[in-house]
């Protein structure tokens, strides 16, 4: 089938059209399940990460992004630095410590340790998910799994995040603490940290970027998954402009004090940037 040059250019054009688990969708307007309150037009990212993959890309200011855990089984390690200052990235003890609040839902902001806000978690059907164990690393998933590396039928989280960090010229030093989507944790009494699993198939969460931020996100299973199997879902990933829903969510009132001063940090880094002299 490939045994010649010609052979190869037709078996690989023959594979034109195909749709797999993993892949993303060019343009994103073609995607076929497009949220109904979104204009195919706005769509600028969509994209199926199988489990054991990641994905990344760099997104605007006012860009909604739903993340949908297909089968109940994916898990969506997360991390974010500033597109236009990546030296600016998500901190993870900031994001918890700011809000006065451990477990991510609704409302919640995704802080960089200047202050400021990234995201926002503007919906969610979820409910569990993470801000303190971080992603797996090599040694974690080769005690567990047997292996952990990139090209293993189990790679490691940090390992995932490492190549998504160096395709937009970070190294692994720019990969910190990261959050996960769909696996959740609590804080028992005593301290220790116990595993609440997934919500079920099917539940998402939207986050809307205040800054315009490069994006990665690590589809592997939680360091303290219960599983004893590699067997992580799919998890979609749609994004589109929203430059409207980023306004009503700046515009609220009834937001806690210290939300509303991490956007106020967020609007003047926005508008010292872009404010044309009078």
């Amino acid at each position: 089938m490939t045994a010649t040059t010609s052979a190869a250019r037709a078996h690989a054009r023959a594979q034109s059209g195909t749709i797999t688990e993993s892949m993303p969708f060019v343009p994103a307007s073609s995607f076929a399940e497009i949220p109904e309150d979104v204009a195919p037009a706005d769509m600028v990212w969509a994209e199926m990460v199988a489990g054991g993959r990641y994905t990344t890309k760099v997104l605007a200011r006012g860009t909604r992004i739903r993340l949908t855990d297909i089968t109940g089984t994916g898990c969506a390690h997360l991390l974010l630095w500033r597109s236009d200052a990546p030296w600016e990235r998500l901190n993870v003890a900031d994001t918890v410590k700011v809000p006065w609040q451990a477990y991510l839902s609704t409302g919640h902001p995704l802080l960089s340790d200047q202050g400021r806000v990234l995201a926002t978690v503007m919906t969610d059907t979820s409910g569990r998910h993470d801000a303190l164990c971080g992603t797996t690393t090599l040694s974690q998933n080769v005690t567990k799994y047997g292996a952990g590396q990139v090209h293993s039928a189990s790679p490691a989280g940090r390992e995932l995040f490492i190549l998504a960090a160096a395709k937009h010229g970070l190294t692994p030093t720019d990969v910190a603490p990261s959050v996960s989507f769909f696996h959740g944790i609590r804080v028992s009494d005593d301290g220790s940290l116990e595993s609440t699993g997934s919500a079920g198939a099917g539940k998402h969460v939207d986050l809307i970027l205040h800054l315009p931020c490069t994006v990665a996100i690590v589809n592997t299973a939680h360091p303290l998954d219960p599983s004893t199997a590699f067997d992580v879902g799919p998890i979609q990933v749609l994004a589109w402009r929203a430059a409207d829903d980023l306004a009503a969510q700046i515009a609220r009132t009834d937001t806690e004090p210290e939300y509303q001063r991490a956007v106020a940090n967020s609007e003047d880094t926005h508008l010292a940037r872009t404010q044309e002299p009078s």
